[in-house]
């Protein structure tokens, strides 16, 4: 027998038998009390079967009735109130029979099944309350029937499915509260809802409400809550705004919330006549593009403010800055431009503001550091330059997470950022940082997440963080950090160490978070030796013990003595050798400024087995390259040999390692060291090794070689966010190679074979063979005539005419490059006859036939990609598709930009990075 099917006992009347035994029995004479008292004992008793009697007790605290004592017999229940009591079952029919109900709670329990018609019998009722329960089937239209009903809740029960009637708000125009949060009702809103002038709170969300909203909320006068985020209401047609107008007539408004739909429009202007008391604008999630209204600094009273996730453009109005109550301001994952306004700063009670995923640009205000409530600081993905300064670390709140990621800072990080003292996060990853980590970053111990990686920061771990004992997540990675790794990392409790691609050395700690291959990640530290037997590290020399350095000072006193006179004759010698022998070629190994190690051909012949062809790993124009393992070292290398027999290879490895000596960034292929001797025959013998990348060059992945399928078999397909990265990584090694090296660098040969891939599908710039140093400025008009100067297809057409190299051929490199990964197509295709280039091609296809030329596979990803999503939302779905779509252009057109036939038309690098970073924010958006 089901729960609430107890209400069966009133016909016919049951009462308690004399003894407290649980028995029930049946008798005429029972009066009301003992019925309802029955009824609270028969609800209760399947969780408590021993406490009937204290029920007996509770039951007048579950009902009241009408009469002058509880004992007279026709008295008749008005409330029943059996909320939060852990009731399970379902409702019976017999619910109709209580007429004379007006409040009627059940809320906060396990009861199910569908609400019984007969509930439009209780036509006294003026409150209903069902929520948080496991209802199902539809509401009951005869509910309608309740015409006194003022307070209608039944959120949170998630099987109630169906649609509301049309006629909702004629049938119950006394509604003053109505929530029917978190179910599963479809179709549209009533546009009768507007009949419910008294109407003050209306909560639909969470549903699956569909189609345009209609409601004149001009007329419902005393409203002051909205809510209808979470539903697909709105059909994505223009103007779907307009109903907002109507809004600001609702003189007691407080909030709104139509987040999560598809509303699509301008926001109107309308919304800057809210009253003074509107605090909660929640519009998060549609499809809403046009400017932010300036109007929208007049509601003095906002508190939230929430457009994120739209297709909002133009800039950020500062007339935001009079928001004297604003807390949380959401404008995230836009398209929002221009900078950040100074007015920001004159938000005092401001806790939590988050602009990033837009295209933000310029260096950060100094008013940012006004915000003494700043909990959370989010500019990440945006375009922002210069440097972080010192002003934004005067923030001082219980808890703060500060994230500047993905921007273009540069410069040293403040050693003020130790004020933080509460700060919990940080996130600089993906800038242009450099200098020192500062040593005052130690005094942020509330810090957990510490995200550094691929900046510019040199030096060693700041001793001082070992105070950070709450530290989960730490990246450091792609930087030029150096020395030990400290020992104090063993006693966190990491759940990620990011020490990558740096250039520490010693020995690897083997407690804590090093035990752990899955937390740690070392690649790119070639001078790291120890550590735990799986990470293949090789062993440390082992360092003689205190005692016995004590005891064999005096006799390396006398040693040294001896070599320094043993030296000194040799030095007199070798200085004489030395004159004799000026004019002999330098070794290349002599070169570099640091020590690199040294190896023979014979080592070279041994590595590579015999330069085996199963070794073969390419080859270019001046020698091949070849997969070897370095016996002392250990791990994989790649050894370069020239093939000395071509003309010009001399020079090429002479080239090569004059640049490499001069150059170190993340994105450039590292040297390991060189080789200038003899073979077994007595022929000369040039080779540069190079660290080994797993995933070889972007020509292996943008065209498979059909001759090698052995190779292809677990080769996938790079997907278009890959593209972006690898795109980025090259640019990013270009601006470094022409703006940031001392003495700038033009490459000369940027191709697809040249750009190699390691374990992570980072990027690497290779062979420097053709690289050039401009001792000043390049003029790309000036001629010259020296030799090869690229790839044909590839080469900037001005160098056929005898112009002189300059950083203008590496971007157009960069273009044509850019358009290969996107169409699939290589600049020398048979297709590209008489006047038809890629460029071109790329030209005449923008903007309405991109789809035309972008390679097959990126638009088959972008399908399967969303097809799950449609079944969702189909509306949503279309608009990342749109996104998508619109990524593929901003892509072409950067690529066409990059390659125009005249260089001083060429896009600047530093522009493409910045666009580049645009496009991949857009495109990681749609897919969140």
């Amino acid at each position: 027998m089901t729960l609430l099917r107890s209400f069966l006992f009133f016909f016919p009347v049951l009462h308690l038998a004399s003894h407290s035994t649980g028995t029930i029995t049946s008798t005429s004479r029972a009066n009301e009390t003992d019925r309802l008292a029955l009824l609270a004992i028969k609800l209760k008793i399947k969780n408590d079967p021993q406490g009937i009697m204290s029920l007996w007790n509770e039951s007048f605290h579950f009902c009241r009735w009408e009469g002058v004592t509880c004992g007279r017999r026709h008295s008749r229940v008005t409330i029943l109130d059996l909320s939060s009591r852990g009731l399970v079952g379902s409702l019976s029919p017999s619910l109709g029979n209580l007429t004379f109900l007006r409040e009627l709670r059940l809320a906060n329990n396990s009861l199910e099944g569908k609400i019984p018609p007969e509930i439009g019998r209780l036509f006294r009722l003026q409150q209903l309350r069902l929520d948080n329960n496991s209802f199902e089937g539809e509401i009951p239209a005869n509910l309608s029937h309740c015409s006194k009903l003022q307070y209608l809740f039944l959120p949170g029960n998630k099987l109630f499915h169906g649609s509301l009637p049309p006629g909702l708000g004629v049938m119950l125009p006394r509604l003053q509260y109505f929530g029917l949060y978190g179910n599963n009702l479809a179709g549209p809103l009533p546009v009768s809802i507007s009949n419910c002038s008294r109407l003050g709170y209306l909560e639909l969300g969470m549903n699956s409400f569909s189609g345009k909203v209609g409601i004149n909320f001009g007329d419902l006068q005393y409203l002051y809550k909205l809510n209808l985020e979470l539903n697909s209401l709105g059909s994505g047609k223009h103007g779907e705004m307009d109903f907002i107008a109507s809004m600001p007539n609702c003189s007691s408004l407080k909030g709104i919330s139509l987040a999560g739909n598809q509303f699509k429009g301008v926001l109107p202007v309308s919304v800057g006549n809210f009253s003074p008391q509107f605090q909660y604008l929640y519009l998060n999630e549609n499809l809403i593009y046009g400017s932010v209204p300036s109007m929208i600094g007049n509601v003095v009273g906002l508190i939230y403010l929430g457009l994120s996730y739209n297709q909002l453009t133009g800039t950020i109005p500062s007339s935001i800055g009079n928001l004297q109550n604003l807390q949380i301001l959401k404008l995230e994952g836009n398209y929002l431009s221009g900078m950040i306004p100074d007015s920001l700063g004159n938000l005092s009670f401001l806790s939590d503001i988050d602009l990033s995923n837009n295209r933000l640009e310029g260096v950060l205000p100094l008013s940012l550091g006004n915000w003494p409530r700043m909990a959370e600081l989010n500019l990440s993905l945006n375009n922002l330059t210069g440097n972080i300064h010192k002003q934004l670390f005067a923030l001082s709140t219980p808890s703060l997470s500060l994230s500047l990621a993905h921007n273009q800072f540069s410069g040293p990080l403040p050693a003020e950022i130790g004020k933080l003292k509460a700060l919990v996060q940080v996130d600089l990853s993906e800038n242009g940082l450099s200098g020192e980590i500062p040593s005052s970053l130690g005094d942020c111990t509330s810090l957990q997440i510490i995200y550094f990686g691929r900046n510019f920061f040199q030096g060693s771990i700041p001793p001082s963080l070992q105070t950070l004992r709450g530290l989960s997540n730490f990246d450091l990675s792609h930087n030029n950090l150096s020395g030990h790794i400290p020992r104090f990392l063993e006693q966190f409790a990491l759940d990620t160490l990011d020490l990558s691609f740096n250039n520490f050395d010693g020995e690897v700690p083997t407690k804590g978070a090093f035990a752990n291959l899955s937390v740690i990640a070392l690649v790119g530290n070639n001078r790291l030796c120890g550590g735990v037997p799986e990470l293949q590290l090789p062993n440390c020399t082992i360092k003689g013990s205190k005692t016995h350095g004590k005891l064999s000072i005096a006799l390396t006193l006398v040693i040294s003595i001896g070599c320094a006179l043993v030296g000194l004759v040799l030095g007199l010698g070798f200085l004489l050798c030395w004159c004799k022998k000026r004019k002999d070629v330098q070794q290349p190994g002599s070169m570099f400024k640091e020590p690199f190690l040294k190896v023979s051909y014979a080592r070279l012949f041994k590595a590579t087995d015999g330069f085996s062809s199963a070794n073969l790993i390419g080859v270019g124009s001046f020698g091949s390259v070849y997969k070897g393992i370095l016996d002392q070292e250990g791990g994989f290398v790649a050894v370069k040999v020239l093939n000395l027999q071509i003309g010009g290879s001399s020079k090429s490895f002479t080239a090569e390692c004059e640049a490499m000596r001069n150059v170190r960034h993340r994105n450039l292929v590292k040297i390991i060291t060189s080789c200038s001797s003899a073979d077994f025959q007595g022929n000369d013998f040039k080779a540069l090794v190079f660290e080994f990348m797993t995933n070889g060059n972007l020509e292996r992945w943008l065209h498979p070689n059909n001759e090698r399928l052995d190779m292809q078999d677990s080769l996938q397909h790079l997907s278009l966010i890959q593209r972006i990265n690898i795109a980025l990584d090259v640019a990013i090694a270009l601006d470094y190679l022409h703006n940031r090296c001392q003495t700038p660098i033009i490459h000369r040969d940027l191709k697809p074979g040249n750009i190699l891939l390691d374990h992570d599908m980072i990027a690497h710039l290779g062979d420097f063979g053709l690289s050039k140093f401009l001792p000043e400025p390049s003029n790309p008009n000036q001629s010259t005539s020296s030799g090869i100067k690229g790839t044909i297809g590839y080469m900037p057409p001005e160098y056929g005419f005898g112009s002189e190299v300059s950083t203008y051929g590496d971007v157009y490199s960069f273009g044509i490059l850019l358009l290969e990964m996107l169409t699939g197509k290589t600049p020398t295709d048979p297709m590209f006859q008489e006047d038809l280039n890629l460029h071109k091609l790329a030209l005449t296809a923008l903007p309405d036939n991109i789809m035309k030329i972008v390679e097959p596979i990126l638009l088959s990803d972008d399908e399967e990609e969303l097809t799950p999503a449609a079944a969702v939302n189909s509306n949503r779905c279309e608009a990342r598709r749109r996104d998508y779509r619109e990524c593929l252009v901003s892509l072409i057109k950067i690529g066409v930009s990059c390659s125009v036939e005249s260089p001083q038309d060429r896009m600047d690098i530093n522009n493409a990075i910045h666009e580049l970073n645009s496009v991949r924010s857009i495109l990681q958006r749609t897919r969140d």
